[in-house]
């Protein structure tokens, strides 16, 4: 049985519909992450399962029993679901320690001195008890704002946005970290974040939306090699999309010759269709008879991103080592390693959106 399950639920305000028929699940000890960006939906869909927003259809089970539907609302309080905000939430006028007892006033107090010290070591702050949070860094107020919400022993936790207060580095290390707390605590979570990295860092599954729809509900793997829709294969990692022809049910004529491919929607023999290209495709070769033009670079430490022009003028990305330093307006040699490419139905204007999105990105 799965912990959570969420079925075609549909959430408006007023005559915005803001979630459309969304289906999920979470097994027991699941880390799931939503990706989206601003509007699609995404904390919508936690405050439903928090109880904190109703719901116009669609049911929400947790443990398998009903918690939200169109006609019933379990109390907040009552579904013993923990939370973790982005602004942390932390009382500035109590200490460390009656932060995270302030969830947990049922036990006795030798037992609520027990499992605070437990979860401050856990989350690596052992000692902290009487600190206040205007002492501790963006990093370790948001472990503390961890360690509260798990305090209870919660039977999922959400975590809204919960690290875009801290820089780009610290968010990455912090979401591999708490991903092996709630793994050391079997703990069943949901997190919200617009930050693939941080999704991919810490979620056993994935989902991204779009206007109130949840598009891909998968691995991180899947979500980034085999994208249900464009707009995950243009929203998640780099990426250009090429104009291919179908030649059979299995092969694709592109710039970048024949590729194998599947296609599930249905294209017929001569059909145009639009092939994600991503920059781990194409490997660069100073040996290689196949040369390509540099109509762009991006100099990112250990490597260039290249902006390379196909014959026919669509463009590409290819990753090289930082010591491969080639100007704009020469050619280099490539390879492909594309093992399986992914085809859409084409739509015009696919390629050119692809391409300026591309170099917006550069």
């Amino acid at each position: 049985m799965s912990k959570l399950t969420v079925h075609q639920i549909i959430s408006a305000h007023k005559e915005n519909q803001v979630l459309n028929h969304i289906d999920l699940t979470l097994k027991e000890g699941e880390i799931g992450c939503l990706l989206g960006p601003s509007g699609c939906g995404k904390t919508t869909l936690l405050m439903c399962i928090a109880g904190l927003q109703p719901v116009q259809g669609g049911e929400i089970y947790l443990d398998g029993q009903l918690i939200s539907s169109k006609n019933f609302q379990l109390a907040t309080e009552q579904r013993n679901i923990g939370m973790v905000f982005q602004d942390y939430a932390l009382f500035p006028h109590m200490t460390i320690e009656k932060n995270i007892a302030f969830g947990i006033p049922g036990l006795n107090r030798k037992e609520r001195k027990q499992r605070i010290n437990q979860l401050l070591d856990l989350v690596g702050l052992t000692g902290f008890n009487t600190r206040y949070p205007h002492e501790l860094s963006g990093g370790q107020q948001q472990r503390i704002a961890l360690a509260r919400a798990l305090a209870p022993k919660p039977d999922i936790l959400l975590l809204d946005e919960p690290f875009s207060g801290l820089d780009v580095e610290l968010r990455e290390l912090l979401a591999h970290e708490v991903r092996s707390i709630l793994k050391t605590e079997g703990i069943t979570a949901l997190m919200v974040t617009h930050n693939q990295n941080e999704a991919f860092a810490i979620a056993d599954s994935v989902g991204v939306m779009k206007d109130g729809k949840l598009l891909q509900w998968d691995t991180p793997y899947n979500i980034y090699h085999q994208p249900a829709h464009p707009f995950i294969a243009d929203f998640i990692g780099q990426g250009a999309l090429i104009e291919g022809t179908v030649c059979d049910c299995h092969q694709v004529l592109t710039q970048l010759g024949l590729l194998k491919t599947s296609l599930p929607f249905g294209a017929t023999i001569g059909d145009k269709v639009s092939v994600l290209v991503r920059p781990d495709d194409i490997r660069h070769n100073d040996e290689s008879d196949w040369q390509l033009e540099v109509t762009n670079r991006a100099f990112r430490g250990s490597h260039f991103l290249f902006t390379l022009k196909l014959p026919d003028g669509e463009h590409v990305l290819c990753m090289s080592h930082s010591h491969h330093d080639h100007p704009v307006g020469t050619k280099i040699g490539i390879e492909l390693e594309m093992d399986h490419a992914i085809a859409f139905p084409h739509q015009k204007g696919d390629t050119d959106e692809s391409f300026t999105k591309l170099m917006e990105n550069n």
